[in-house]
C-alpha cells in the first residue's frame, strides 16, 4: 500500500497552524493574567492543534479594559 501525501494542500494547512500556536504561546507569555491557568493553557494551545490557539484568544485572553 503506497499512500501519496499531496504537500501543495497540507503545507499551507501546517503553516497556518504553527504561526497560530507561535503567536498564541507568545501572547501567552506577555499576559499578565488568563482566565485559567498558563499550563493549561499551553497544554491546550500546542496540543489542540488549530482549535487550541483560537479557542485561546477567543476565551484564555483577560484583556482588562
Amino acid at each position: 500500500m503506497n499512500i501519496t501525501v499531496n504537500w501543495g494542500l497540507l503545507a499551507p494547512i501546517l503553516a497556518i497552524q504553527l504561526i497560530l500556536m507561535v503567536t498564541a504561546l507568545t501572547s501567552l507569555y506577555k499576559a499578565d493574567a488568563t482566565r485559567g491557568p498558563k499550563w493549561m493553557w499551553v497544554l491546550i494551545i500546542v496540543f489542540g492543534q488549530i482549535l487550541g490557539p483560537i479557542i485561546y484568544f477567543v476565551v484564555g485572553r483577560n484583556d482588562r479594559s
